[in-house]
């Protein structure tokens, strides 16, 4: 080996040898080589075996730069580097022989054309291809040998194929695995973020994952444009070809800049690692079928370092750029000046070290300007190279449309070449400012005045494309401009039909002026009309301003007046005139248009286009349907546009003769040209009688020629089929424009479909064939689609018919080589392969045509030549030359034009996929990761096929997890077409929730801001994007287009969008504008204007409001900006009438009453009286002053008895402000027809009464069900005696009233119980449902059995938890294997379920799915979950390794009873997602404790960086229920802006003492508010119920004159409001509760006068009922509320008796007055009592004992208060005992209900001889009482409950038995308490615990108990039970609390010992 490799150096007598191409003057000694090669021969035997295995190490060894690599690879180097010139010299040698020179061409050319015409002698040939032709054309075989021939042509493909695909395999991974190391294929990562991949990239990925690319016929297209390129040729007369416009650059242009030579970037230094390619699954085992080499490969590849690797890849780079140096041309010029040879390495080690070189930086599009995408010097030159244009295009496309597109000048002078033509085109297609564009090139008046100089058929094109309406107007209109355009015969196909001219469309990027401004006719005061108006409406309206203005010369001198408008003059000199019918004689049709004689004589055709353009209908009478006279026209050039024009001339003349339907039926031969033909000029019979005629189909079909049949029918025979969601007719889109849609140009790059193919044949014939006949390569790309192989067939057909025969008979066949070849040897060739045999015919030009005959003929038979695996092989080998190639071009720029070659067929693979892949991960790789270049696929063209709108489609199947990065990535064009598709396809979309949202937020954020004219079709999907995102919007308030699109969907959206809506406008409107601004300010912007922050609102005039009232009513308006509007307007305007009023409407409401009484005796009163009557109705909360005003004025309130029924049933909102002396006045007549009106409203109990005790009498059992909210006046007793039908139909009523009652009423009690008596109420279920969670658990327990019987009706009602827990522990013990396998189809029962049952399933199903099933029917349960089943799924849940991932699964209920130890280890992005849970629930967060609200909130704000800075607006609305709760130190940051604008919002939160303190000092400072004396009445509205928050000396400021009596009832309303919603029921702190209630009673007192000294101030105000009701009556002074008068104080005494704040001297003055005003205590009825409530703790216990409590209602009414001391409690139980009459054990469950705290005064024995039974089913209301009972009166209240007929003993209760029984387990005994089991302290409630008592609490409960507790029973446990605990309980107790601390405790051993042990790592173990 030694010796050869000396041998070989001597090849080169020592000199280095590169693979650099040689010269070929260089002497090649073959002798020597012969000798070298015997040589080597003589080593294969020894080296073949383990060759090929160590093959793989050497390489890479060499390739490394290692030295020591063996002789073996030693010889292998020197081999390569020293052969490699030879070889390479051979291979240049051939591609030379591909080409032809220069300077030959022409030669050549004349010479073959010799040739194609029919000479005979032919030339010497010296070219490859005249070479080869030669041969070809000399060949004669008979029909034998040619069969014998095409059978070894099979054989020989086939067996060529199959050793093609053996020697390919092996180095076909290899390659594989080096493109993958420098191709890093895009994948996601950790984040879910990809980066965009290229062309290569996607081919590589498809090859990944088994996407079946398609390129074979790309490839082939490729080879032969490279092999056989065709010469560029300059028609001559004797040659000349059909013009056509240029939209499109040639094969020619493109080869014109290719000899600019760019080298390959080989010195990457950012290679994929090893992981991320084949070689992963190799290693790993994972890839099968894989040999030995590429095994070995792997593993030395594995061994290297990354320097190694680095360095091996950047050898093997330059080796290939070496090889394919020959080939790396696309140029047909091979000059040996031309060639650049590649320096490569000569010793490969030594060139490239150890250590890595600089990297180069590839080049970029900057660069590639910098060398020769010169834009500016291209303006200098005068030349400027039309190749160098086309490069600079397609390579630096971006600012290439900048330079050039939007640079006139230069685009001008790059289009005065014919060449650059294409430009049209391109830019048009391009540039963002197309109306720009169309005004400075289509510049008609300019074609006009140079009538010399023809206009370019291609500028035409382009202004017929972007300018269509405009242009076709004027061809229409101006018979000068017709004439202009038709002048040239190829602008034809331009004319348009003008009989319904369209009115002309926009252009595109100008700002629309509104069509109001354009009204000539309001016009009146025309210093008014500026020159931005005329020019606009010039532009807009150019015929109408023609019109309307120039014509009217009065009017035009009007305006010439201002010299302004000195330009108008010239103008509508200038203008196009509009032709107008006139009655003048000055063109009499008869003498012109005299159509008999047209055929006799020769017509100008400027008559001919005169006639056409105004005698339509005759026109087409005698000269269309007149075949002679239309021939004879037609025979002047200039008049071709006729062929168009009269499209269906035909019909008449040739369809009665050619189209013999009848005969068709027959068995005969057709001629396929009568087919098409037919089909043409009479389609409409052709369709009924061929297409839906089996029979004449089937025999027309037998000629495969009229397979084009098969599309034509499908697309004729149904005209109503479904169209393509958002593509064509089902869009409703104008009529078919084939000048716009037929870009027959493009049709070679991206095919048409097939509606788009039919539609341009059928309406646009000439052009057509014109363009597509003619055309090879759009006929073959047109050919690979089964839909339109018609076409070729239908050119041969009409080129046929139309060709005009010859008149000279004796002229010689013209002879066509490749027709000739091919007949030679039957090659299957379709006939658009074959271009007509003209003299410009070139050799390179047939060679291609015999190729793709060949091709076609191979692939039809591709089955029999080729199996499954070689095909394999055959495509992944194609598919990673096509990976190279467009390396290759990346580095060398655009040379062969891959991508356009392979778009057609990558793009219907990638469909494929999608349509056969079943992962939808790799479908949203492809989407995510390769969607920018899946625009460029897709907008080639215009129109849109179904093929790529399924690909649209598939954006609408990605998971909405996924969405946002997927479109994200795609191009703003793909996302018109997403839009376009949705607008098209949404009723039949099935999108999941949150996708709309989603997407719509994502074009938002991502793609509007980057394109503002996305906007309109935005606009329709608006009502699903975020608050968030509404705010996000671009600047385009201005935009009249974009005002109106919201404006119009702004009724449809949520009041927090249209408020986000508001907040962006203001952005556009300051306050200056809106103050400015006229008076129509409100009507001009709509309703946008309604929903501008209050601060920007407040600045509207009273003008402005009055003239806007119309839009503001229609719009939803808040209550501060009604009560702005009303105080505004009416403030303003003393002097409004009626109607003002009756514009108004409720608005008035919320003005201030002595503004509304000024109109008192006016007819306007009578208007107001009527609004605020209706605005009580409607539940309007308004003064007390407005309320009288009714009550005083209104005369039928005052007679109750002269109220109608009807009148009745339409003031019943107002009955309760009336009282209980008017309902007493009313009859049941009058009530029993008003009865569905008065079941609606809120009475109170004794209001309730009073109308059902009139109407229970009358009523039917039916009508029971109607009483609705009336049912909580129906007595207990009463319904005691109902049977269980009438219970049955009541129960319907009463269960709409127990959310205002509470579920514990004695009146649900004895509903409940009654029922449940029954033994049928199990069929009864859905009837007794809606008191089902006030049914004591007894009474279900006894149920229990028949329960389980009906199963599938059990489990769908909704059951409370103890309820649920009771069935489902009967239903194990019964069917233990249902329950363990089958828990999840138990429904409502799942509450009940257990924990061991929970964790025995997570165990044996661990799996994330089958835990998402379990949360998921969790989470369906209709009440909240139990807190020990919530624990218990955490522990269980929180040791899956998948746990974060479950977060969302768990939904918020879970979520937050995860503990904070936990909690805080989340990462930012788990943080976030239990901030967006929180947020969509936000109750769910106001109930946890409030420890746990700030500990939650803490850890969040730390997660999302909230503690530096400003807290922003984004901040606090992204944490929104959450965001008072922050730090003080965060909150006090909040952005001022944001705090003032969103003050309504702010005030729906809750708030804590220490923000409450924050909020009134951020309302003083001057940037908000500013100092408290000097806010007005507006900042008091503003300030709302914040009003309270401010220091008692800072609210003193206020000035008095602002507090009146209304102001201050509207802050307390205000206040209530919140108090009685959502938040403020949870948000119940009792300190801050009882601040803001000390806040109030100070407000109304000090500015009423109550609290003032000076004994000459005026009397303190009495206050009405009303004034009772709209503040409290604990907030007035006791001396006023016993002040009152007697009707007022008897209308309020059940409101006062409920008011628990008031205070004992309040009560007592209250007291007294009732015993005035009703007698004596004794005497009091029990519809009194039951009004007392709290006052009636003020009795001493004798008067209490007097009471007679005889009914349940006032039994209830004494029973629910809490503050009576045990005194008087235990003469309220004497009393009861003795008005009832009853001993103790007569007392039943209802009565004991009423009793609530009444019973903690009975004795110890009294309460042992209570029945068991009856207080078992009483006890799940008064469990829920805090009871003051003493520990011996709650143990003997419990003992009663260990009752056999009870519950049992105690040791056998569950957690649903201490569930039911409430406080009550706090009186366990010691004994029994000591022996609690961890099911049982589950079911304890938190209130329980807290009354236990600390002595019992100490003794009765261990540590390891206490350790059981859930943190809400732990946080209830007092001061005074820890302080009495030991260390080990206070140990146990804080673990429970503070969790997070990590002090693990060891519980084991005995409990009881005190002694402590500390050891290691702070653990503390108790002994």
């Amino acid at each position: 080996m030694q010796k050869v490799i000396d041998q070989i150096h001597l090849l080169s007598s020592g000199n280095t040898r590169s693979f650099s191409s040689p010269s070929t003057e260089e002497n090649v000694n073959l002798s020597t080589y012969d000798n070298i090669l015997s040589e080597l021969s003589a080593l294969n035997s020894p080296l073949r075996e383990r060759f090929m295995e160590d093959f793989p190490k050497m390489l890479v060894c060499i390739l490394s730069g290692r030295q020591d690599c063996g002789l073996e690879a030693e010889l292998i180097k020197t081999a390569s580097l020293e052969f490699g010139p030879p070889l390479l010299s051979f291979l240049s040698s051939l591609r030379s022989q591909t080409c032809t020179s220069e300077t030959s061409n022409e030669a050549l050319r004349g010479l073959f054309g010799t040739y194609a015409t029919g000479g005979t002698a032919i030339p010497d040939l010296s070219s490859f291809q005249q070479i080869i032709l030669k041969i070809l054309s000399s060949l004669s075989v008979s029909e034998r040998l040619k069969s014998i021939m095409n059978a070894l042509l099979d054989a020989t493909v086939k067996y060529v194929l199959q050793f093609i695909a053996i020697v390919v395999e092996a180095p076909l991974d290899f390659i594989r695995i080096a493109l993958q190391f420098g191709i890093e294929i895009p994948s996601f990562d950790k984040k879910q973020t990809c980066s965009q991949g290229d062309l290569k990239q996607l081919i590589m990925w498809g090859m990944k994952n088994n996407v079946s690319w398609s390129f074979s016929g790309p490839f082939i297209e490729i080879l032969l444009e490279n092999i056989f390129p065709l010469e560029q040729s300059t028609y001559t007369s004797e040659c000349q070809g059909p013009s056509s416009v240029q939209f499109q650059r040639t094969t020619s242009d493109q080869t014109n800049y290719t000899e600019i030579n760019y080298e390959i970037m080989c010195d990457q230094d950012n290679l994929t690692s090893l992981n991320e390619t084949l070689c992963a699954d190799i290693l790993s085992g994972a890839g099968g079928g894989f040999s030995a080499s590429i095994l070995t490969l792997c593993q030395v590849l594995n061994n290297l370092s990354h320097n190694q690797v680095e360095l091996t890849w950047r050898n093997m780079c330059y080796f290939l750029q070496a090889l394919v140096s020959p080939f790396s041309t696309r140029s047909s010029v091979c000059s040996v000046e031309d060639s650049v040879p590649f320096n490569v390495i000569t010793s490969l080690h030594e060139f490239l070290p150890l250590t890595p070189a600089p990297r180069r930086v590839a080049r970029g599009a900057s660069s590639l300007r910098q060398l020769i995408c010169d834009y500016n010097g291209w303006l200098a030159n005068s030349t400027v190279d039309g190749g160098l244009v086309s490069l600079c295009s397609d390579n630096d496309h971006a600012e290439f449309v900048r330079q050039v597109c939007n640079n006139v000048t230069l685009i001008k002078k790059l289009l005065s070449y014919p060449m650059n033509s294409w430009l049209y085109g391109y830019c048009g297609n391009s540039s963002a400012d197309i109306g720009y564009l169309v005004s400075q090139l289509c510049v008609y008046e300019q074609w006009l005045n140079q009538p010399s100089e023809p206009v370019d058929p291609a500028l035409i094109n382009f202004c017929m494309s972007y300018d269509s309406s405009r242009m076709t107007q004027l061809m229409c209109e101006h018979t000068g401009f017709l004439m202009l355009i038709m002048s040239n015969p190829d602008n034809g196909r331009f004319m348009s039909n003008c009989t319904n001219l369209p009115p002309p469309p926009p252009i595109p990027g100008l700002d629309l002026l509104p069509l109001d401004s354009c009204q000539y006719s309001e016009w009146l005061d025309l210093n008014q009309i500026t020159t931005d108006i005329l020019s606009k409406c010039i532009m807009f309206d150019q015929s109408g301003f023609t019109m309307e203005v120039c014509l009217n010369k009065t009017f035009l001198n009007s305006l010439l007046q201002n010299k302004e408008n000195g330009w108008l003059e010239m103008h509508c000199s200038t203008s196009f005139i509009p032709s107008m019918p006139e009655p003048s004689p000055a063109f009499n049709f008869a003498n012109w248009c005299d159509y008999q004689m047209w055929g006799q004589k020769q017509v100008d055709n400027s008559i001919v286009a005169l006639c056409w353009q105004h005698d339509l209908q005759s026109f087409n009478d005698h000269v269309c349907c007149q075949w002679s006279v239309l021939e004879k026209l037609l025979q002047d050039p200039q008049n071709t546009w006729l062929s168009s024009a009269c499209s269906d001339m035909s019909e008449i003349t040739l369809a009665p003769q050619v189209c013999t339907y009848s005969e068709w039926t027959r068995p005969v031969i057709v001629d396929m040209t009568d087919v098409a033909l037919c089909s043409e000029i009479d389609p409409k019979n052709f369709t009924s009688k061929v297409c839906k005629n089996d029979t004449v189909l089937q025999n027309l079909l037998a000629n495969q020629d009229n397979t084009w049949l098969l599309e034509y029918c499908g697309n004729h025979s149904n005209p109503a089929r479904t169209p393509v969601p958002g593509v064509g007719q089902g869009t409703g889109r104008p009529p078919f424009n084939a000048t716009e849609q037929c870009q027959y140009s493009s049709w070679s790059i991206s095919p048409p479909n097939a509606a788009l193919l039919t539609q341009c044949w059928e309406h646009d014939l000439a052009n057509f064939v014109s363009s597509i006949c003619s055309n090879a390569a759009v006929l073959l790309s047109l050919s690979w689609e089964p839909s339109s192989v018609w076409v070729n067939n239908m050119c041969q057909t009409f080129t046929n018919y139309t060709t005009t025969p010859n008149k000279s008979t004796t002229t010689d066949k013209t002879v066509c080589v490749a027709q000739e070849l091919i007949k030679e040897f039957n090659l299957i060739c379709p006939s658009f392969y074959i271009s007509d045999c003209r003299p410009c015919t070139t050799q390179n030009r047939v060679l291609q045509m015999m190729v793709r005959c060949l091709m076609e003929t191979l692939r039809s038979r591709k089955t029999e030549l080729m199996t499954a695996s070689v095909t394999k092989i055959l495509n992944e080998a194609i598919s990673t030359t096509i990976v190279i190639m467009l390396t290759l071009e990346d580095a060398l720029g655009t040379t062969w034009h891959v991508t356009d070659a392979i778009r057609p067929s990558l793009l219907q693979s990638v469909v494929n996929f999608f349509k056969n892949e079943s992962d939808p991960d790799k479908k949203t790789v492809l989407l995510q990761c390769f969607g920018t270049l899946f625009s460029s696929l897709l907008h080639t063209t215009r129109d849109v096929t179904s093929e790529e709108m399924f690909l649209i489609k598939e954006y609408f199947l990605v998971p909405v997890s996924r969405l946002r990065p997927v479109l994200a990535a795609a191009n703003i064009s793909t996302v018109k077409l997403i839009l376009q598709y949705y607008n098209g396809a949404k009723n039949m979309l099935d999108l999941p929730d949150g996708y709309l949202s989603t997407m719509v937020s994502v074009l938002l954020q991502t793609h509007l801001v980057k394109d503002e004219t996305l906007f309109p079709e935005l606009a329709p999907l608006l009502a699903a994007a975020s608050p968030a995102d509404i705010q996000a919007l671009p600047a385009l308030q201005s935009n009249y287009s974009v005002r109106e699109s919201i404006n119009r969907i702004l009724n449809s959206m949520s009041l927090e969008q249209r408020e986000a809506f508001g907040l962006w406008y203001s952005k556009g409107i300051s306050a200056s504008d809106i103050i400015k601004g006229q008076q129509s300010l409100i009507r001009d912007s709509g309703n946008l204007i309604a929903y501008l922050p209050f601060p920007s609102f407040q600045h509207l005039s009273a003008a402005q409001l009055l003239d806007g009232l119309d839009v503001l009513k229609r719009n939803t308006l808040t209550p501060i900006r009604q009560e702005f509007i009303a105080n505004t307007v009416i403030g303003t305007y003393k002097n409004l009438t009626a109607q003002d009023f009756n514009r108004l409407g409720n608005i008035s409401c919320m003005a201030e009453p002595a503004d509304l009484l000024a109109y008192n005796n006016t007819e306007a009163f009578r208007v107001i009286l009527d609004t605020i009557m209706n605005c009580t109705l409607k539940g309007i909360s308004m003064p007390s002053q407005m309320i009288s005003i009714i009550l005083k004025n209104s005369p039928e309130l005052q007679a109750p008895s002269s109220l109608t029924s009807a009148r009745l049933a339409e003031i019943a909102p107002l009955l309760p402000l009336v009282g209980g002396a008017f309902l007493q006045r009313l009859t049941a007549s009058q009530l029993l027809p008003a009865l569905p009106a008065l079941s609606a409203i809120p009475f109170s109990a004794a209001q309730a009464s009073i109308i059902v005790e009139k109407l229970l009498p009358t009523l039917t059992q039916g009508q029971l069900q109607e009483l609705g909210a009336l049912a909580v006046g129906v007595k207990t007793g009463t319904l005691m005696s109902f049977t269980s039908d009438k219970l049955l139909s009541f129960l319907k009523s009463f269960g709409q009233s127990t959310k205002a009652l509470g579920l514990c009423s004695q009146q649900a009690n004895a509903i409940t119980t009654k029922l449940w008596g029954f033994a049928e109420v199990v069929d009864w279920l859905n009837d007794v449902e809606p008191l089902l969670s006030c049914t004591p658990l007894i009474s279900v327990l006894r149920r229990t059995p028949p329960l389980l019987d009906i199963l599938p009706n059990t489990i769908k009602k909704k059951w409370n938890t103890q309820q649920a827990q009771a069935i489902f522990t009967a239903l194990l013990r019964t069917n233990p294997n249902q329950v363990k396998q089958g828990f999840l189809s138990l429904g409502a029962l799942g509450q009940g379920l257990t924990c061991k049952i929970l964790q025995d399933n997570l165990r044996v199903n661990p799996s994330p799915s089958a835990v998402r099933m379990v949360l998921a029917f969790l989470r369906q349960q209709p009440n909240l979950l139990h807190i020990s089943l919530k624990k218990c799924l955490i522990e269980a849940i929180s040791q899956f390794e998948f746990f974060s991932e479950l977060l969302e699964d768990l939904g918020v209920e879970i979520a937050l009873s995860v503990p904070v130890s936990t909690i805080k280890k989340f990462s930012i992005d788990e943080m976030d997602t239990l901030r967006e849970m929180i947020i969509q629930e936000p109750l769910q967060f106001l109930m946890l404790s409030k420890t746990k609200q700030e500990l939650l909130v803490d850890k969040i704000a730390q997660r999302l960086g909230m503690y530096t800075g400003d807290f922003t607006d984004k901040e606090f609305r992204s944490l929104g229920i959450m965001a008072p709760f922050v730090v003080d130190e965060i909150f006090i940051q909040v952005n001022r802006s944001f705090f003032i604008e969103n003050l309504d919002s702010l005030q729906e939160l809750c708030y804590s003492g220490s923000k409450m303190e924050i909020v009134a000092r951020i309302l003083q400072e001057p940037a908000v508010f500013g100092p408290v004396q000097k806010w007005n009445g507006t900042t008091l509205t503003q300030a709302g119920r914040f009003i309270f928050f401010l220091p008692t000396k800072v609210v003193e400021t206020i000035s008095p004159d602002l507090m009146t009596v209304g102001r201050i009832e509207k802050l307390f309303m205000s206040q209530r409001q919140w108090a009685q919603g959502d938040v403020g029921i949870l948000c119940s702190d009792q300190n801050d509760m009882k601040a803001i209630f000390d806040k109030q009673q100070y407000v109304l007192q000090f500015f009423l006068g109550f609290l003032k000294i000076n004994p000459f101030s005026s009397t303190p105000l009495v206050p009405t009922c009303e004034m009772l009701h709209t503040t409290a009556p604990s907030v007035w002074t006791s001396s006023s509320l016993s002040s009152m008068s007697s009707s007022a104080f008897s209308n309020c005494l059940e409101l006062m008796g409920g008011d628990s704040n008031l205070a004992f001297f309040q009560r007592g003055e209250v007291l007294k007055r009732v015993k005035k005003m009703y007698g004596p205590v004794s005497s009091l009825s029990p519809s009194v009592i039951a009004q007392l409530g709290v006052i009636a703790t003020e009795m001493t216990p004798e008067e209490l004992n007097a009471l007679q409590l005889t009914e349940r209602g006032s039994i209830a009414a004494m029973g629910a208060v809490k503050s009576w001391n045990s005194r008087q409690l235990a003469a309220l139980f004497a009393a009861l005992l003795n008005s009832t009459k009853q001993s103790p054990n007569q007392l039943d469950s209802s009565t004991l209900v009423a009793l609530g705290h009444i019973i903690c005064g009975a004795k110890t024995t009294e309460i042992k001889l209570l029945n068991n039974v009856e207080f078992s089913k009483a006890v799940l209301c008064l469990g829920q009482l805090s009871l003051s009972c003493s520990e011996e009166q709650l143990q003997a209240l419990v003992e009663l409950l260990s009752h056999s007929l009870a519950f049992g003993l105690m040791s056998s209760w569950g957690t649903d038995v201490f569930m039911e029984i409430g406080v009550l387990a706090a009186g366990l005994p010691d004994i029994a308490m000591s022996a609690l089991v961890q099911e049982q302290i589950e079911g304890i409630t938190p209130k329980a615990i807290s009354m236990i008592s600390p002595q019992k609490f100490a003794v009765a409960l261990n540590q390891k108990q206490i350790s059981m507790f859930s943190y809400e029973q732990a946080a209830a446990v007092t001061q005074q039970q820890i302080a009495v605990l030991s260390d080990v309980q206070r140990t146990a107790l804080d673990m429970v609390l503070t969790p997070w601390v990590n002090k693990p405790v060891d519980f084991r051993g005995n409990y009881r010992t005190k002694g402590l042990w500390i050891i290691g790592h702070g653990y503390v173990v108790f002994r």
